[in-house]
């Protein structure tokens, strides 16, 4: 772990996450943004913890949080650094009394994930890692051990599907890959969670062919690079986070990098684009 920032960035998305706990499986009041999307008094809570933190960390990095995104273009494109948040990932899980909720945070530059930290409230386990840094898992006191990718699966090939979220393209995706590799099994996860189950080598393939927004991928992203994976495009290209007008993510395939597989899920995968 190289990067002088980790540290401290951990210590923050605990610190939200422990500001979330006291909304959760307690009836907490659920509005709507204007996007129909739910946010809670727990995502904000969280949102203000990192917010300050990060400023009071490195004050010339600006933050680009879910609730705080409506930032012009003409001024994000002006940022060669920035960290991308997600104060609480998995609101619908939140609401539900799940488990499957995370505090999410990337440092970003020049449009690519330099690390990041995925903290899991309800459990105090916690995922850091980037590319070229390694990726750890830490459990609620702070142990850590690392983690990796596994290249090829031990028995069935797992596939990473989110609870709530599919589309025709990823059915016919699934249905590609089951024709290669037999029967599929099948994770359900929410949140970020998603890429973590891959970082540790439980799962062998996240394929995302529905919307998600930038603040959703990028610091599991890091963790998986970290691991040994790779988030792409459906065309094969890393799936990168420079400033758009829109923060909405393209479609993607998150999978090991070495895996002996990954140019025959890209066929698979460029018919669908």
């Amino acid at each position: 772990m190289s990067n002088p920032l980790i540290p401290a960035v951990i210590e923050l998305v605990r610190l939200a996450g422990a500001a979330t706990l006291p909304y959760w499986r307690a009836d907490v009041m659920v509005n709507q943004k204007a996007d129909a999307s739910p946010v809670t008094a727990a995502d904000m809570a969280a949102h203000h913890i990192l917010n300050d933190g990060l400023l009071a960390l490195a004050s010339d990095i600006p933050v680009l949080s879910e609730e705080a995104a409506d930032i012009a273009l003409s001024e994000r494109a002006q940022w060669s650094r920035w960290w991308l948040v997600d104060p609480l990932d998995g609101t619908k899980e939140f609401i539900a009394g799940s488990e499957e909720f995370t505090v999410n945070v990337a440092l970003i530059e020049h449009g690519r994930v330099v690390f990041g930290v995925v903290g899991i409230p309800a459990t105090g386990l916690c995922y850091y890692g980037g590319a070229g840094l390694g990726a750890w898992r830490a459990d609620a006191s702070g142990v850590s051990e690392p983690i990796s990718v596994r290249v090829s699966p031990p028995e069935a090939f797992t596939l990473v599907a989110s609870r709530r979220h599919s589309s025709p393209a990823q059915e016919a995706l699934l249905a590609g890959l089951s024709q290669r590799f037999g029967d599929l099994q099948m994770a359900n996860v929410g949140s970020s969670l998603k890429f973590c189950l891959l970082a540790e080598g439980n799962a062998d393939c996240y394929p995302r062919l529905a919307p998600t927004s930038q603040w959703d991928t990028a610091a599991a992203q890091g963790v998986l690079e970290g691991a040994g994976g790779e988030v792409l495009r459906l065309k094969g290209e890393t799936l990168t986070y420079e400033a758009r007008e829109s923060l909405l993510n393209p479609y993607f395939l998150a999978l090991p990098a070495a895996a002996a597989w990954r140019d025959e899920l890209l066929e698979l995968a460029r018919v669908l684009d």
